[in-house]
């Protein structure tokens, strides 16, 4: 593992660990690499169902590293732009891993950080922590990340924090969709636990395959397409081992076998 990241397996939970401390978890192209590559290592992990993203020291991540911004400015620009098409396969690999993702957010979460937080697809933060899409102040724009954190918050509040670059704080967060629940310091790690529990719960595949289905819903123009598409995706999962185990034990009042298991690998 690098140096920059540090993972840490408990079961079939995964936490990803920036750990640039001293740097408030800053980016840089080292940092890029190696988390996407690590994640997409467990995408391909068959025992890995859920993956957490979290950040050492004091930040989840303060966004772009000064140093790596100055070298870039002195850069070609296709240099930047190859720059920038690492940051977005790093996002995209993000969004789309096959495994749900859980952001676990405090102190400074700024430019990329808000990217990785609303790739996830839970995000959960403590009052003091502090969002900002401030390229705007550096005649710059978050163009990499737009698409994810447009998804996230919408184009209109999108509008308002892209030009003015202004700060927001944990609660304007889960107001505008960034974050779903802000929650106490000291209960930051068991809320989180909770969620990984629910997601532990539902099975392996349709927890999986739940952010795909919804991306493919948002991105449909034809609704008899999409009609006869979700019919045949709700039919297929009936009559799978899992669809079968899940109904097979929700009528015999136990425990799905995929429940038990986990729980017994998870703390």
């Amino acid at each position: 593992m690098p140096d920059d990241l540090i993972l840490e397996r408990q079961g079939a939970v995964a936490r990803v660990r920036l750990d640039r401390a001293t740097l408030h978890n800053a980016f840089d192209a080292a940092l890029i690499a190696s988390l996407t590559s690590a994640l997409e290592a467990l995408g391909r992990d068959a025992d890995v169902r859920v993956v957490v993203l979290e950040g050492a020291g004091a930040s989840f991540s303060a966004g772009a590293d000064l140093n790596w911004m100055r070298g870039m400015a002195a850069a070609s620009e296709a240099d930047n732009r190859e720059d920038a098409l690492a940051l977005a396969h790093l996002l995209r690999t993000l969004d789309e891993l096959p495994k749900p993702t859980i952001a676990r957010v405090h102190g400074a979460a700024f430019g990329g950080g808000v990217g990785l937080v609303a790739c996830c697809d839970i995000a959960i933060g403590v009052p003091g922590a502090k969002f900002g899409l401030t390229e705007s102040r550096l005649g710059l724009l978050p163009a990499t990340i737009s698409p994810y954190v447009i998804a996230a918050i919408g184009p209109r509040q999108a509008r308002r924090w892209f030009a003015t670059g202004e700060t927001f704080d944990a609660q304007r967060a889960v107001q505008i969709g960034l974050l779903h629940d802000v929650v106490e310091d000291d209960l930051l790690d068991a809320t989180v636990d909770r969620q990984i529990a629910l997601l532990l719960k539902s099975g392996p595949s349709a927890a999986s395959d739940a952010k795909r289905l919804v991306r493919e819903v948002v991105a449909a123009t034809d609704r008899d397409l999409l009609d006869q598409d979700n019919a045949t995706l709700i039919a297929a999962l009936r009559v799978s081992p899992e669809g079968q185990e899940g109904l097979t034990a929700f009528l015999d009042k136990r425990p799905a076998a995929w429940t038990r298991t986990d729980q017994d690998s998870h703390v």
